[in-house]
Order: structure tokens, then C-alpha cells, then sequence
């Protein structure tokens, strides 16, 4: 199962939803939680739009979120406000008896297409052809199903923006070098805090089917998949440069999905959870120059009116596939359920599932 053949069995959303306020939409949600009680769960991601995520149970990252699923079993029912690989994350860590929706089946991320599991399979054929059984893969959980399936079935592992240097460190002690996707800036940032050199990594171009690399295979010690997040691409050196000269005083940190030279060059990097958390840590008067999505970073301005903040890109857009479950398709999907014809059911294949399971739980154990 992948984003394409769900795309394909969305209904489209229907004009009266459009022609409904936004108060009117807001009625439908609140009367449908109400209906529901506890057998209706909705986690909400930091990047949604503040008129989804107001009605969250839980609000989180894609993997803090798919473990709230899945210690929620009074849920019958979870309405994701998330992206698609979210939602079937949720599915794969959830009961039989609990069913994930996705708002809006459009909602995918750029950076999880970036590595399919046909580009996958080609690219593993070729590396170990290469490398032979030296190689451990992983994965971001920002992810389709189907790759952390192959990941899980070749004995690795997912990782998280938050526990990567863990994850990253272990899989180096089962085997001489990694092969890192979808997000090539995670890993080489990740990779470099544990003192391993930028000239030990090179770069899998899935389109080309080619390394990026001038060295001999022997020093190679992590293969990055040639993916990025679109919106943490769009923060530059230019950026920080600009905060330097006109705002001195602030501290910049980013996400560590941002170019390496963006954050060598920052003052601090870390996770959603750790930017939230260092924010919320800062002394009154404190100033911030964030690199992340925009949805958080003004969510974050409108809760710390102590504090200076602001993005480090100021032209920044928030996430176009997270702004997808906007009021209008989540209240359509509330209250399809309400009619008991559900729309929108994330379900991964059970073998797949099998596969992604395992990657997960190799994750959840590493300390």
C-alpha cells in the first residue's frame, strides 16, 4: 500500500463543507467528539494549522503520536491530524479492532516519496553487490510503511530525530557502515556528532542509481539516500548571516533536517520536542531565531509573548502537504464516521506491517 493507490479511492470533498463558516465547521467537530466520547481519539502534529490542531487529544511528533494511538485501546476510532506515513503508523502499532483515518489522503510528504520501496529494493540490489553484507539499513520514521518493512526484514531499524544518534550508533556496532533514508541531512548531521568525517559519507542518488562519492569503498562508513524535507531546505546560510548582522543578540536553533552547514553554523539543534522545550526553558526577554515549520514557530510566538521570536527564514511557508487537513475535509470526516460511513481508512497490508513492526521495535529498545 502505498500514497498513490490511497489517493485514488479518495471521495471528493463535498461543496456544502466549502460553503459552510468556520464556527459552522467547528459545531460538526465539537458535536461529533461529543457523540463519540472516548471511543474517538484525534492526535494532532506540531505542523498542523491551529484550527485542527485546537481540537487535538494529543499533540506531538509522528512517532510520540502513533504511541498514544496505540496506548489509547479505548479508541475505537482515530482521526490522524497529521500525513499519510503518520497514519499508517498509527495502523501498524494499533489493535485489529481500532480503525486510523486520514482527513485528507492528499496529505503525504515530500520527503517520506522521496525513497519508494521499487527505488529501494533497485538501490539495495546494487550497494550490496558492491559492499556485500556489510551494510545496515535505516530509516527515518518519516517514512512509508513499505520501507520500514524493508528495513525491519534486513534487521534494522527506524530512528527519530530525537534518539538518531542512539539508533545511528548501535547499528554501527552490527555492521561495518549504514545505509541512512529517506533523509540525507538527518544522517549526515547525525553521523558527524558521532565524529564520524564528512568524507567517510556518500550519497545514494536512487534516480541515477549511482554513489556520490570520490574515495575508495573502504572508507565509506554511512550511505545517505539523496532525500531532504522541503521545508527544512528552505532555511540557508544566507538566512543565519542576516541574523548575525541585524540580530546578534539572538540564539538560533534548528531542526536537524536543515542543511550541515545551517547547523554548524546555529547555535544549538534538535528536534521539534527539543526546540518546543528549549523555548519554553528560556528566560523571559530571551530571543529566537527558529528553523523550523512555520505553523510551530507561530505557534510558539503566540505562547511566549515574553519572548522575542521569530523564524529564521522570514519568507517562509508552512508545510503545503500538513496544511491539507484543513477544518473543512476534518469535519467532513467527522461526520461521515458519525454516519457510520467512514472515509479515508488508513490500513497497511499485515505483511508489510510485520516488516515495519520489527524496525520499530529494534528502535524502542535501543538505549
Amino acid at each position: 500500500m502505498n500514497l498513490f493507490d490511497t489517493i485514488e479511492k479518495q471521495t471528493i470533498l463535498p461543496e456544502k463543507y466549502r460553503s459552510l463558516s468556520n464556527g459552522q465547521l467547528e459545531n460538526i467537530v465539537r458535536r461529533v467528539k461529543g457523540t463519540f466520547g472516548d471511543k474517538l481519539y484525534i492526535p494532532g502534529h506540531h505542523y498542523q494549522k491551529d484550527e485542527v490542531i485546537q481540537f487535538a487529544d494529543s499533540t506531538g511528533d509522528s512517532l510520540k503520536l502513533a504511541q498514544f494511538c496505540a496506548q489509547n485501546t479505548r479508541a475505537e476510532f482515530i482521526v490522524f491530524c497529521g500525513v499519510h506515513f503518520m497514519a499508517e503508523t498509527a495502523d501498524i502499532l494499533t489493535t485489529k479492532n481500532q480503525k486510523v483515518y486520514l482527513p485528507d489522503m492528499r496529505a503525504g510528504c515530500s520527503m517520506a516519496d522521496m525513497a519508494n520501496i521499487h527505488q529501494t529494493e533497485r538501490g539495495w540490489g546494487l550497494l550490496t553487490e558492491r559492499f556485500g553484507e556489510t551494510i545496515l539499513p535505516l530509516t527515518y520514521v518519516n517514512s512509508t510503511a513499505a520501507i520500514k518493512s524493508f528495513v525491519g526484514e534486513h534487521g534494522g531499524a527506524t530512528v527519530t530525530s530525537s534518539n538518531a544518534e542512539e539508533v545511528v550508533k548501535w547499528a554501527l556496532q552490527q555492521k561495518e557502515r549504514i545505509l541512512f533514508l529517506p533523509d540525507q541531512h538527518l544522517g549526515r548531521n547525525t553521523a558527524y556528532k558521532l565524529g564520524i568525517a564528512l568524507d567517510e559519507m556518500a550519497v545514494w542518488d536512487p534516480i541515477q542509481h549511482r554513489l556520490e562519492f570520490d574515495g575508495g569503498n573502504e572508507q565509506i562508513k554511512v550511505i545517505l539516500w539523496k532525500g531532504h524535507c522541503s521545508v527544512h531546505e528552505n532555511f540557508t546560510v544566507r538566512n543565519i548571516e542576516d541574523i548575525r548582522k541585524n540580530r546578534p543578540e539572538m540564539k538560533i536553533i534548528v531542526h536537524p533536517e536543515c542543511r550541515r552547514e545551517v547547523v554548524e553554523r546555529s547555535d544549538m539543534d534538535g528536534s521539534t520536542n527539543d526546540i518546543i522545550q528549549a523555548i519554553e526553558k528560556s528566560k523571559p526577554g530571551s530571543q529566537w531565531a527558529i528553523g523550523t515549520e512555520m505553523n510551530l514557530v507561530n505557534r510558539l510566538i503566540q505562547s511566549h509573548p515574553d519572548k522575542q521570536i521569530v523564524s529564521l527564514n522570514p519568507h517562509m511557508c508552512p508545510c503545503m502537504t500538513m496544511n491539507r487537513i484543513d477544518l473543512m475535509h476534518f469535519a467532513w470526516n467527522l461526520e461521515m464516521l458519525e454516519k457510520g460511513e467512514p472515509i479515508n481508512q488508513i490500513k497497511v497490508d499485515d505483511q508489510i506491517a510485520a516488516g515495519a513492526k520489527q524496525a520499530l521495535a529494534r528502535m524502542l529498545v535501543i538505549k
